[in-house]
């Protein structure tokens, strides 16, 4: 029912413009006071990474929670769309208006090892968290999607980087590209001017695909094998628009021809209708006999390529 609250809210204050303004500066807080948001209580996650011999890995990932992925490639470590507060949304204060953390982030800030690249999608409160990119070291470059910077730079970060769809850069020795998704951009419905994108990731070798947000789309397509596909599968009922359901994450990773699949952006925060533990159930389902093909299933749980 509180979610029920929060969207009957969501969807009355984006038609008054005087709401999405006061909305679209009470979204730019960097979190530094919000001490109630310290009363919800997320339990801890089931697994806690221990990152042995994380600098000579060739590719790996731990799922720290909903979107917020540590991966390993070419020799660098990436963080995407970090994560980390216990509650996401709009600040009041002492507080945030928003949905809180059901599960503690794998890791903490201090447990992170050293980050070379920071890559945003878009700027959805559930993936760029100004409060969390605050915290973390300004000198990382970041890699965000189109007219996303003005959120970032005032943070203190210098080295962004803006790519939009088919747009290519080369970072920490790693080529990264924009790809088109199926969603939207606007943080507040004020600026729909946003771009939103997915990433290819190459590295000698390697490639990844970090998903992003997305509903079904086939667009992947021409991407070709890629050796870990990262999509999201939660928050689909009844937001189907912009959210893949299970067996269709499964069906985008089947069209990159992923050799390994790790299910996010699910099992962390109410979003949406569907029961917390149904998206997991359901790929696993989807994808049967391959199931082993499935990586960090539950938060917390760490995945290296073998042999």
């Amino acid at each position: 029912m509180k979610q029920k609250t929060w969207r009957n809210f969501a969807d009355w204050a984006k038609k008054r413009d005087v709401a999405l303004r006061v909305a679209d500066q009470l979204g730019r807080g960097r979190g530094r006071l919000r001490f109630l948001d310290r009363l919800a209580r997320p339990v801890a996650a089931e697994y806690v990474p221990k990152l042995e011999g994380w600098a000579d890995r060739e590719l790996s990932a731990v799922w720290i929670g909903h979107a917020t992925v540590l991966l390993r490639i070419g020799g660098k470590t990436i963080l995407t769309d970090p994560v980390l507060s216990t509650r996401i949304g709009l600040g009041l204060g002492l507080a945030t208006a928003g949905p809180a953390r059901l599960v503690k982030p794998a890791l903490s800030l201090k447990r992170l090892p050293p980050i070379d690249l920071i890559l945003l999608s878009h700027a959805h409160f559930d993936h760029l968290d100004r409060p969390t990119l605050s915290r973390l070291n300004k000198k990382i470059p970041v890699v965000t999607a189109m007219h996303t910077t003005d959120l970032i730079r005032d943070l203190g970060y210098r080295q962004i980087h803006e790519i939009g769809w088919g747009q290519s850069t080369s970072v920490q020795g790693l080529t990264i590209t924009g790809r088109q998704v199926a969603h939207w951009g606007a943080r507040t419905f004020l600026d729909k001017h946003r771009g939103f994108n997915a990433y290819l990731i190459e590295a000698q070798s390697r490639r990844v695909l970090y998903g992003g947000d997305t509903a079904y789309y086939e667009g992947f397509r021409d991407i070709g094998p890629v050796d870990l596909a990262i999509l999201g599968i939660g928050a689909y009922n009844p937001y189907l628009a912009a959210h893949a359901t299970p067996e269709q994450a499964w069906a985008m990773a089947q069209q990159v021809n992923a050799a390994h699949v790790l299910p996010i952006h699910h099992s962390t925060f109410k979003l949406s209708y569907e029961p917390i533990g149904e998206p997991m159930e359901r790929m696993i389902a989807a994808a049967g006999v391959n199931a082993h093909r499935l990586v960090c299933k539950h938060i917390g749980q760490e995945w290296k390529l073998t042999g």
